[in-house]
């Protein structure tokens, strides 16, 4: 019975020892993975802020910027019923 369980307890072992290294490798690879976006996203403020640089060099319009203005719901009411008419 003890040559039962020691042999059980072993395998147990090797198993979560196998689900341990898994673990620790996914965690790598999302920490890589971090980095890369974080670098990615610092060279796409730095390649906006090139583009934006080079517009003004050329004195083309200001870029769209991203804040949006709602027009008045009475106006977008009235474009919704000219659509079923």
């Amino acid at each position: 019975m003890k040559a039962k369980r020691q042999k059980s307890r072993e395998s147990h072992m090797k198993c979560h020892q196998k689900l341990q290294a898994r673990i620790q490798e996914t965690e790598d690879t999302i920490q890589e993975k971090h980095l890369i976006i974080e670098a990615l996203v610092e060279e796409k403020a730095n390649l906006l802020q090139t583009i934006q640089r080079l517009q003004e060099d050329n004195g083309a319009p200001a870029p769209f910027d991203d804040e949006w203005e709602e027009e008045p719901e009475e106006t977008r009411k009235k474009k919704e019923m000219r659509v079923f008419l």
